[in-house]
């Protein structure tokens, strides 16, 4: 993986979020070709529509010539006007092609990256109340959006707008009158599509939001589809479905029909606009005081002020929906951050690997989970943490992780305050080992490499040798190569179980957590694996949960928890004859499982 190609830095963290704003934040490094492609779509249908004025100068100069040779030499030089226009026309148009779509295209990467600059710095309770596929959606539409809005403008709605002011001038320049019936009429459409568009917004959110619901269905049941087999839930959970693709599609008739309401309105502006307009040509005419060729000019601009009108009422509704999606990612991405970095925070600086929990008071989702709890892990020291489901032990690492941060209290790493140095610092120095390993779609060895991803070759074998995954992965079609598939669907669980304790010792990071680490692996192996984690674990601070009570006997030091409380402190040895709940779990084993 190149990390060398980014152009992400903490800045990037102050991402507006209204779309336009947005619009704008993604555009402001790429303004140039912006400018440039502006401009060049401007000077593109001003020359378009002088030459349809060309025209009708060279009708009205042909027709006062007097001599075969005056009608011939107008012709010359009014077709020649109209030529070089005609070619600075498609000059003009292509400029602008390559410079928008170059702005546009750079401008989606800068909104990918921003957005997932910001999205990737929320906690962890951020991720575990919302589906991943529906926040990958609600990226795409805000990046995506920006980009459509983006080609939208430039090549629909900003076109328009220079032909309606070359209209209007050229108008003016025929007649005053016509000029300012135009105008009135412009502006009072300008105006009613703008107070429409506004009224029509919040129902195209709200689609948007209906159809994001929709998706992170689609995805919760894509993920689960072998659990939807196996309890038969199937229809249920297509009935579901239904009720949501139900809610969808009212939500987004009302908000397409008013887009129809809109383009019918424009369309009787426009009506009333040629009538209004041929009444006063009529007139003019009438008392000879406008020619054939301003007769021509005048019912070709209004044609394309007709044109203008439907196509205003068209590029709205399209970009008020992009703009409701993007409106819509935006609201669910950026959120403020739970937990971010003191302002001058410090690198952590880890020499003994000690581990303090003073006093540490923590509640989620209303629930106390830990009140003034006390804990001193010592320098190397190999601490085994069990207890029921729900006792905190899972709660104790996600902290010490800063996963979450605490109500009260404090807790410390060779007497730093983990809350006072930087998140990237503390994470880079433990290392972890999850009861459900997190596998990317990716090779066994980039999954393994990200551990460290300047690891040697050498490096990489030494470490899944080690872990008990090398015969394994070398005995796949692909040895080292061998796509796992999405979260590591492709392996068997004490494959995955072994790639990402290899991956733990690829990183080699002076604190160790091991979750459950041999729980999905057969007898043999753990016999092995066991042998190959104690050598990991020299030298290091160790927390090891587990529920196979067997797998932490040689641990220096064992504690129980209950309901956030830690109950006994000892060794296996002290801790089995003590009398209390480690002798009766002890005890109650079953093939040294915990029994609840």
């Amino acid at each position: 993986m190149n990390t060398k190609d980014t152009e992400i830095n903490e800045k990037t963290n102050k991402i507006p979020n209204t779309p336009f704003a947005f619009i704008w934040h993604v555009t402001k490094p790429h303004k140039g070709l912006a400018f440039l492609s502006l401009v060049s779509v401007g000077l593109a249908q001003a020359t378009g529509l002088f030459s349809i004025y060309a025209i009708s100068q060279l009708i009205d100069a042909f027709g006062d010539s007097a001599t075969k040779e005056a009608q011939m030499n107008s012709l010359v030089y009014w077709g020649a006007v109209f030529v070089i226009l005609g070619i600075l026309d498609r000059v003009f148009w292509r400029v602008s092609g390559f410079s928008g779509i170059t702005w546009a295209i750079k401008a989606n990467k800068t909104a990918y990256d921003n957005l997932y600059h910001y999205i990737s710095g929320h906690s962890h309770g951020y991720f575990t109340s919302k589906f991943a596929g529906a926040l990958s959606n609600k990226v795409s539409n805000a990046a995506n959006g920006a980009a459509d809005v983006m080609v939208r403008f430039v090549w629909t709605m900003f076109p328009e707008i220079v032909s309606l002011v070359v209209t209007i001038y050229l108008f003016f320049k025929l007649s005053w009158s016509i000029g300012l019936i135009t105008s009135v009429i412009f502006a009072s459409v300008l105006v009613f599509n703008i107070w429409f568009v506004k009224k029509r917004r919040p129902h195209v959110v709200k689609f948007s939001k209906s159809a994001s619901i929709l998706r992170g269905k689609g995805v919760d049941l894509l993920n689960n589809i072998s659990a939807t087999r196996q309890y038969s839930r199937r229809m249920v959970e297509l009935t579901d479905i239904q009720f949501s693709t139900k809610d969808m599609v009212k939500k987004d008739i009302k908000q397409a029909y008013m887009g129809e309401w809109l383009m019918l309105c424009n369309g009787v502006f426009s009506m009333v606009m040629i009538v209004v307009i041929l009444f006063v040509v009529y007139g003019l005419l009438k008392n000879d005081l406008a020619t054939a060729g301003e007769l021509v000019l005048i019912l070709i601009l209004l044609s394309r002020i007709s044109f203008t009108f439907n196509i205003m009422g068209n590029v709205l509704n399209g970009m008020i929906r992009k703009y409701g999606e993007i409106e819509e990612g935006l609201e669910e991405i950026l959120l403020d951050h739970e937990i971010v970095d003191e302002e001058f925070a410090k690198d952590l600086n880890i020499e003994n690997s000690q581990i303090k929990l003073q006093d540490v008071t923590f509640e989620f989702d209303g629930n106390q989970i830990f009140n003034n709890l006390n804990l001193d892990i010592k320098p190397n020291q190999k601490l085994g943490l069990i207890g029921k489901s729900g006792a905190g032990k899972s709660t104790l690492v996600s902290l010490l992780l800063r996963e979450h941060d605490i109500e009260a209290g404090s807790i410390e790493i060779d007497d730093q305050d983990i809350s006072k140095v930087t998140q990237d610092s503390l994470r880079k120095n433990i290392a972890i080992v999850p009861q459900e390993p997190a596998l990317f779609h990716r090779t066994i060895k980039d999954n393994i490499l990200y551990g460290k991803m300047d690891a040697t070759e050498e490096e990489l074998i030494e470490v899944a040798k080690k872990a008990q995954a090398y015969d394994f992965i070398m005995a796949l079609p692909g040895g080292f190569e061998t796509m796992v598939g999405e979260r590591g669907v492709k392996l068997s669980g004490g494959q995955k179980q072994r790639v990402a304790i290899a991956r733990a010792m690829l990183k080699n990071a002076p604190i160790l957590i091991l979750d459950e680490a041999t729980s999905a692996l057969d007898s043999e192996s753990e016999v092995a694996i066991q042998k190959a984690l104690e050598t990991l674990m020299e030298g290091r601070t160790v927390i090891a949960i587990a529920h196979r009570l067997s797998t932490l006997r040689k641990m220096d030091r064992i504690i129980v928890m209950e309901q956030g409380d830690i109950v006994e402190d000892g060794n296996h040895d002290s801790l089995s004859k003590a009398g209390g709940m480690y002798e009766r779990l002890w005890s109650h084993q079953a093939g040294g499982f915990l029994q609840d």
